[in-house]
């Protein structure tokens, strides 16, 4: 047996206790009688996740459930082959099924065609559905269940005592998760949710990507004022909610207004 490196107590992130990196943070909730993952990975690093797990003297059949923050494939390829090895329940927020369960390449960005990335994705059936307000009991330990969306409309957080697992909504160094509209992103909901971290009494953050820290007031005010202007960009597509410009520009054109040179 290794010996278990708790961050927090019965808080485990498996590429630290791994001693490398799977592309995204996993975490392990040690209820005692039993444990849950957050997030599961790619596909090509399941086998060793298990490993690592094993090794911890975690028996896998005292897995609970693996929860999916969303359903992008860096964090969920693995879920159906895992859902089958560890013999357990896959749970997501109702927003990220049907990507999951129809294994939609897109969506999940398992395929981006212009930048010639391509991987499979498993469809994976997902055995309960959580919503805003739920809890997930793991033996003596309980995860509050927040929808955080933005990044994605079936995003989710999870509330353990004083530690948030905030998924892809924010990072330390004060990036956010990928905004996009083929994504499902939304800015108008990425603000609320960013929004509701800060007035959060959590204090410390642990996203899906890069290291934990404790929670930064300044860190979410500079990522929500630079969202605030993202809604006014061109820059963001469909996902901004207008162009000023062009607006003035079509007033102008009806006004008969040519351009100033």
């Amino acid at each position: 047996m290794k010996a278990r490196k708790y961050l927090f107590p019965g808080v485990i992130e498996l590429n630290l206790q791994a001693g490398r990196s799977f592309g995204v943070n996993l975490y392990l909730i040690d209820g005692g009688a039993e444990w849950v993952l957050i997030d599961i990975g790619l596909d090509d690093t399941l086998d060793e996740v298990i490993e690592v797990v094993r090794e911890m003297d975690f028996p896998l059949s005292k897995c609970k459930m693996i929860l999916a923050t969303h359903a992008d494939a860096d964090h969920v390829q693995g879920l159906a082959r895992a859902r089958e090895r560890l013999k357990t329940k896959t749970a997501a927020h109702p927003k990220a099924v049907a990507a999951i369960e129809s294994g939609d390449a897109v969506q999940t960005y398992a395929s981006i065609p212009a930048q010639g990335f391509d991987i499979p994705m498993p469809r994976c059936k997902i055995d309960v559905k959580l919503n805003e307000g739920d809890e997930v009991k793991v033996g003596k330990l309980a995860l509050s269940v927040w929808h955080t969306p933005g990044h994605t409309p079936g995003q989710l957080s999870f509330k353990l005592g004083n530690l948030l697992f905030s998924g892809d909504n924010i990072y330390k160094d004060g990036c956010v998760g990928v905004i996009d509209a083929h994504h499902g992103s939304r800015i108008p909901d990425y603000l609320a949710s960013l929004d509701r971290i800060l007035h959060d009494d959590a204090e410390y953050l642990l996203p899906s990507h890069g290291p934990v820290f404790r929670k930064d007031p300044a860190i979410l005010r500079a990522a929500i004022d630079r969202l605030t202007k993202y809604q006014y960009m061109a820059d963001f597509g469909t996902c901004a909610v207008s162009w000023p410009l062009q607006e003035e520009w079509e007033r102008d054109i009806l006004a008969g207004k040519a351009p100033d040179l």
